[in-house]
């Protein structure tokens, strides 16, 4: 078993490593490295960030916690994603390049007026902001269990501390550092899924062929679900994941940002056909890590934690042995960094871009604009922080469920404003469309309420994000008019 102090000691060195990436590619960072890396990122690298970016620590503990309670159902959710990915290399990709801009959400200026840019941001802003939280209350829960109790350090000056050291690698560089670190990270995020597996097979005595033949033999091993009425029937997963794969990346800032630093069109492009296969094989692999944690527990008679999100820390941590406490540390650590670093840089990019106007204030001096980017960098950072400690306060369900329901409610209004802009050529007056969006989610939290008791036993899964998004394109299309001519 690993000493708190060996865990720090290794979360250390990482993070030694993270500050000698930045300082390398932080050097004479302007504004148009910080928000795009000056459009010169490989695709190649932009890809296998994005790894890391979007799986985190979510992935990398709630999917194989999840697989005692969900079996393998979480697979039809990613192959719903290579269909969104499809969408968003095709359709949405062009129109962004097309029109040259640094926030996504730009384009709906573009189409609809600055209060439609500003709702699309604001959405995105509290969309990204809760997510990161939860994404990054499940990593500091660990750290907290499993190092700093030990230490009597309560949660908030942990979490503190780990803001503390994002900041400090993403505060000059932007995105210019982080398609960099994200590349290093995500190395270590797949050498700590792929080495857990190994131990573990290992310890059990599996061969290769042995281990796949566990897996397949797991009594949570079903991929497929056809009954209706459960929210984990497969068209319901299936098509909320290609929703939520539009919503949570082509709808995103976060995730956009980074495929717009690529060199050109074709390179974002095929930076997304190629991650999107990537994302299934990963998935896979962490649900087989889910079959495997459970077979060991079995075998070993070790007691399942009540809260699934501690079954692989505390079997890595606890009972595999060092090296495999190891693996995983780096591992979360490569997921936790890799997916909250950015988040305070295109939270910044949106708010200095969408709210205050920084593009169209083009009598604002260079040194203006950094120093405002600095302070909301910062400001971010401290919202961050506030909102780990409410999850801390109240969370309790698998974290992995709680994002997905906030993705549902927060990245629907985003949906329906963009299918409106783009399948439309309607106007609608500006001050209609924050009511819409403020609307289209309290309905849809009242017909998930009564799902159950008005159709029959039928409960909204992840189709909630697309009817979210019906609704608000529905409300912005009877308050529309035909553009003038």
């Amino acid at each position: 078993m690993l000493s708190p102090t060996w865990i720090v000691a290794f979360v250390g060195a990482y993070f030694a490593v993270l500050l000698a990436i930045a300082w390398v590619t932080s050097r004479q960072a302007g504004n148009a490295a910080y928000f795009l890396g000056n459009r010169a990122s490989p695709w190649y690298v932009v890809a296998f960030g994005l790894i890391g970016d979007s799986l985190s620590g979510v992935t990398f503990i709630s999917v194989p916690g999840r697989v005692r309670d969900n079996d393998f159902a979480y697979l039809q959710v990613v192959l719903g994603y290579v269909a969104g990915y499809v969408v968003i290399a095709q359709v949405l990709l062009p129109l962004y390049y097309r029109l040259q801009v640094t926030s996504i959400y730009s384009y709906l200026e573009h189409r609809l007026g600055t209060v439609a840019q500003k709702t699309g941001s604001i959405s995105f802003l509290i969309s990204r902001l809760l997510g990161a939280a939860a994404r990054l209350y499940l990593a500091a829960g660990v750290a907290q269990k499993f190092v700093f109790d030990a230490w009597g350090l309560p949660f908030a000056a942990s979490v503190t501390g780990i803001i503390v050291l994002i900041l400090v690698y993403t505060y000059r560089g932007g995105i210019k550092t982080l398609v960099w670190t994200d590349t290093f990270q995500s190395t270590f995020l797949l050498l700590g899924l792929v080495c857990s597996i190994g131990a573990i097979s290992w310890d059990l005595g599996l061969s290769a062929s042995g281990m796949v033949s566990a897996v397949r033999a797991s009594p949570h091993s079903q991929v497929f679900f056809w009954e209706w009425a459960p929210a984990n029937n497969f068209w319901k997963d299936f098509i909320g994941g290609a929703f939520i794969a539009i919503c949570m990346t082509g709808l995103d800032q976060n995730m956009m940002q980074k495929n717009l630093s690529c060199r050109s069109l074709r390179e974002a492009q095929r930076n997304i056909h190629w991650f999107s296969w990537i994302v299934v094989a990963v998935n896979l692999l962490f649900l087989a890590l889910g079959a495997l944690l459970y077979l060991y527990a079995d075998q070993r008679g070790v007691a399942v934690p009540a809260k699934t999100d501690l079954l692989f820390p505390t079997l890595a941590l606890q009972h595999l042995g060092g090296m495999a406490g190891v693996v995983f540390l780096l591992g979360l650590t490569a997921a936790t960094f890799s997916s909250a670093d950015s988040v305070l840089t295109t939270l910044t990019t949106s708010f200095c871009i969408d709210i205050l106007g920084m593009e169209r204030r083009t009598n604002m001096a260079e040194a203006t604009q950094t120093r405002l980017r600095h302070v909301f960098h910062l400001v971010f950072a401290v919202l961050l922080l506030l909102a780990i400690l409410a999850f801390e306060a109240w969370a309790n369900d698998s974290v992995i469920g709680l994002v997905l329901k906030i993705a549902g409610y927060t990245y629907g209004p985003l949906l329906g404003l963009f299918a409106f802009a783009i399948l439309t050529r309607r106007q609608v007056a500006g001050g209609w469309i924050p009511v819409v969006a403020v609307a289209a989610p309290i309905l849809c939290a009242v017909i998930e309420s009564k799902s159950a008791a008005w159709l029959g036993g039928y409960r909204l899964g992840n189709e909630l994000l697309l009817l979210n998004g019906v609704l608000t394109f529905a409300g912005l299309m009877a308050l529309s008019r035909k553009a003038e001519s």
